[in-house]
């Protein structure tokens, strides 16, 4: 037997297979490298650097706070006490979620067009670069939760224990966002377009979400139409345990886990069917 031709093909159906793979475990370390390269190079070249993805979410919270306690002097639906710096509270743990959201949306439909020297390096997993944008997404994302939690524990001087189920909230969110960035930088490749439609919809999606309001200021009807949409149920989970006290509605979130991994396998595979034509557009 030639062992050689063996081990040769037994190497090459591993590198298949790892192209194949969506759940990195065999790259985690390229895909930490990218992931570093992705945020540290959305700050090269500025004075502050790194400093800014602190800077950023105090400044944001500072300005919604200003705009809802000094101008519009806004109150939250069934909060008591609080006032405007509750509805500030309220929007920034909203924008939390959007804001993930729009960074995928917005990176997706040209993830593949603007890394196309990887597509024609065949043992470059490059489905990786979905979940290196995710991850980069997710950095800013603790950073400004980091920033709303120390904000309650002054504000309210400690933080509630359902505080440690937003991984579990947001561990279900993370398939819709592998999803669509695999499905947007799928049909980017071949539609350019589709970067400027993203761009209207992640407009469009943050006053069709429940980013600025509660969704149980709304009438029944509406209430229902906004249940479809993909972020109504992890903006309100964020809210619940975050600034409620609440644990999160377990079975809403098992049944959202499972339609999303529905929803990302569908991606995956729309993916891995027009990757081999990636080549011949770009």
């Amino acid at each position: 037997m030639d062992w050689a031709a063996a081990s040769c093909t037994v190497k090459l159906w591993g590198v298949t297979r790892l192209q194949r793979s969506y759940i990195p475990f065999h790259n985690r370390s390229l895909l930490w490298q990218f992931a570093k390269r992705d945020v540290l190079g959305r700050y090269r070249g500025s004075l502050l650097g790194l400093t800014w993805s602190f800077l950023t979410p105090l400044l944001m919270l500072g300005v919604y706070s200003f705009v809802f306690v000094g101008v519009f002097r806004q109150s939250w639906p069934g909060s008591a006490t609080g006032g405007g710096v509750e509805f500030a509270l309220q929007v920034f743990a909203g924008l939390l979620v959007f804001n993930l959201f729009a960074e995928v949306a917005s990176k997706s439909p040209n993830l593949i067009v603007d890394q196309s020297n990887l597509v024609k390096k065949i043992i470059f997993p490059i489905e990786l670069l979905t979940w290196v944008t995710v991850l980069s997404g997710l950095f800013h994302l603790l950073i400004s939760c980091a920033t709303l939690l120390l904000v309650l524990m002054i504000a309210r001087e400690g933080l509630p224990v359902t505080a440690f189920a937003l991984p579990a909230v947001l561990l279900a969110f993370l398939p819709v966002l592998l999803g669509l960035g695999w499905f947007l930088s799928a049909i980017g490749v071949f539609v350019r377009d589709v970067g400027q439609v993203m761009s209207m919809v992640v407009s469009l999606t943050m006053f069709m979400s429940p980013v600025f309001y509660s969704v149980k200021s709304l009438n029944a009807d509406l209430q229902f139409w906004m249940g479809l949409n993909p972020l109504t149920l992890i903006i309100e989970q964020v809210r619940a345990v975050l600034l409620l006290g609440q644990w999160p509605d377990w079975a809403a979130l098992g049944i959202y886990a499972a339609v999303a991994s529905l929803f990302a396998a569908a991606a995956g595979t729309f993916f891995q069917l027009t990757r081999k034509g990636f080549a011949d557009v770009l």
